[in-house]
């Protein structure tokens, strides 16, 4: 099923500029026990990337209520997704008067081999292409995915679960779907995202839960022989929260300590 501004229907017409520009952004959200997790931090991702893009903002109580109507659906787990577009216009880039935002909502199961990545871990490869810096739009989970779908072909390519993409100045950035953690020592380490990424909802609470456990951590610009020197690394997103990552390349981790401190901090929220 799919809704249209709370209206059930299956269709958007042409002219919306989602799907004549990209003009617009989304969240992907875990349901859990017929609860809708951590919508506080994607309510405000939302609204900082629908300012950043100028889009007028939709009703949210009622969104919020939509989603918890649909979160109903799932006993156990299953995902929602919230497309906002800025709406339909005339011909051009120039988005004045194109103030009909539209927001789309749809559910899905959770993917399953994500318990399976939990449990046992995963192999990453490093992907060959270079993600652009693009400090207008880094950050946000717009709706241009394309260095996402370039980078998904040539992991489908390389027979890899999933894999690390570097920017162009050759700096550690995320994989194709989730944001990229390691620890070195006593300190956890991610990648900042000013000039490219998405900064991921599971990243930003993974991010408060290290400021309450007080653990040290940096933020900054990392090249990728310094995430390979780390004792371990692990990987976020909103529907998988945290996997373990066993060996990126030749370089094999085998510690998990970090991964088993936030895995049980996450389950006794």
């Amino acid at each position: 099923m799919a809704s249209v501004n709370g209206c059930e229907q299956h269709k958007l017409v042409i002219t919306d500029r989602a799907t004549q520009y990209g003009d617009g952004c989304f969240t992907t959200i875990l349901v859990e026990q017929q609860r809708v997790q951590l919508w506080s931090l994607h309510l405000a991702r939302l609204k900082v990337s629908l300012q950043r893009l100028g889009i007028a903002a939709p009703d949210w109580p009622q969104v919020y209520t939509d989603i918890t109507a649909l979160a109903l659906k799932f006993p156990h787990k299953g995902g929602i997704k919230i497309l906002v577009s800025r709406g339909s216009g005339g011909r051009g880039y120039n988005p004045s008067g194109c103030n009909d935002t539209q927001v789309i909502i749809t559910h899905f199961e959770w993917p399953l081999h994500y318990q399976q990545w939990q449990q046992q871990g995963i192999v990453l490869g490093v992907c060959q292409q270079r993600m652009g810096n693009s400090p207008m739009l880094a950050g946000m989970k717009h709706l241009n995915r394309l260095e996402q779908v370039l980078l998904k072909q040539e992991i489908e390519t390389a027979g890899w679960v999933d894999a690390i993409a570097l920017d162009c100045t050759e700096c550690v950035i995320e994989t194709s779907v989730a944001n990229l953690f390691w620890r070195q020592g006593n300190t956890v380490y991610t990648p900042a995202l000013q000039r490219a990424g998405v900064a991921g909802v599971m990243r930003q609470h993974i991010l408060n839960i290290l400021d309450e456990l007080n653990y040290d951590y940096q933020v900054g610009d990392f090249d990728l022989d310094t995430l390979l020197a780390a004792d371990e690394v692990f990987i976020t997103n909103a529907l998988m929260a945290v996997v373990p990552v066993n060996q990126i390349q030749t370089t094999q981790y085998c510690e998990r300590t970090m991964f088993k401190t936030l895995w049980k901090r996450l389950h006794s929220c």
